[in-house]
C-alpha cells in the first residue's frame, strides 16, 4: 500500500495503457507458444526483457523458421533505443545500484513519455509508478496467453497473427514526424519486401534496419 500511495500519480496515469498492454502480452504469450518457444522461455524473456517490439520480433522470426540469431539480432535492433532514453532518466533512478537496476526495468516507451516534463526533466514518481503498472500488464498478460492458450485454439483462425505487422505498424506511425522518416519507413518496407521471397525468415527484418541510415548526418 505504501508504494501504490507513494506513486499513485504513475499508477493511475498508466491504467489505460494498461489494458492495451495486457492485451498485447495475452497475444504474445498465445503467439510465443505457438512459434515453439514452449510455455516457460516467453514467460521468463516478459520478466526480464519487458519488451513488447523485440519479444514480438523474436516469436515472428522463430515462428517463420528463422534462426535464434536472426530473431536475437532483431530484438537487439529494436532496442537500441532504449541506450538514450536510459541515459536521459539516468539522473532519476535511485542511487543504490541494485535498487537502480530495478528501476531501470520499468523505464519503457509508454512510463517514459508519461514521466517527460520537458528540458531533460523527468518525474520519478510517474516514471516508476506507471512502469510497474504496465510490468504487471505485461507479464500477467504472457502468463495468461501461455496459460490459455490450448483455450484460444488456433490463432491464425482468429487472426492474432496479425498482431505482429499490427503492432510494428502502430510502432512506426506514431514515429513518422517528418518527409525523411517517411522516407525511411518506405525504403525499410520496400527492401523487406524484396528480400522475403529469397532470404531465410528474419533477414529480411534485419536489412530492413539499414533504412534508418537515412537522414544521418554528420555533424
Amino acid at each position: 500500500m505504501r508504494f501504490v500511495t507513494h506513486y499513485r500519480t504513475g499508477i493511475r496515469l498508466a491504467l489505460p495503457l494498461a489494458v492495451a498492454v495486457l492485451a498485447f502480452g495475452i497475444s504474445y504469450g498465445v503467439l510465443a507458444r505457438e512459434a515453439g518457444m514452449g510455455s516457460l522461455a516467453p514467460f521468463v524473456m516478459s520478466t526480464t526483457t519487458f519488451a513488447g517490439s523485440a519479444q514480438f520480433a523474436v516469436a515472428s522470426v522463430l515462428s517463420t523458421g528463422g534462426g535464434l540469431a536472426a530473431a536475437c539480432v532483431a530484438a537487439i535492433l529494436l532496442n537500441v533505443r532504449y541506450a538514450p532514453i536510459g541515459m536521459s532518466v539516468a539522473d532519476t533512478l535511485s542511487e543504490s545500484t541494485p535498487k537502480r537496476l530495478l528501476e531501470a526495468q520499468l523505464v519503457v516507451d509508454e512510463s517514459w513519455a508519461l514521466s517527460n516534463r520537458g528540458g531533460g526533466r523527468f518525474d520519478r514518481r510517474i516514471l516508476i509508478g506507471a512502469g510497474a503498472v504496465l510490468y504487471l500488464a505485461w507479464v500477467g498478460g504472457t502468463g495468461l496467453g501461455i496459460v490459455g492458450g490450448n483455450l484460444v485454439g488456433d490463432p491464425d483462425k482468429l487472426g492474432m497473427d496479425a498482431a505482429f505487422p499490427a503492432l510494428f505498424l502502430a510502432l512506426l506511425v506514431g514515429q513518422i514526424r517528418s518527409r525523411t522518416a517517411a522516407v525511411a519507413a518506405a525504403l525499410g518496407g520496400a527492401i523487406a519486401l524484396v528480400a522475403t521471397p529469397f532470404a531465410k525468415p528474419g533477414i529480411p527484418l534485419i536489412a530492413a534496419c539499414l533504412a534508418c541510415l537515412v537522414g544521418w548526418r554528420r555533424r
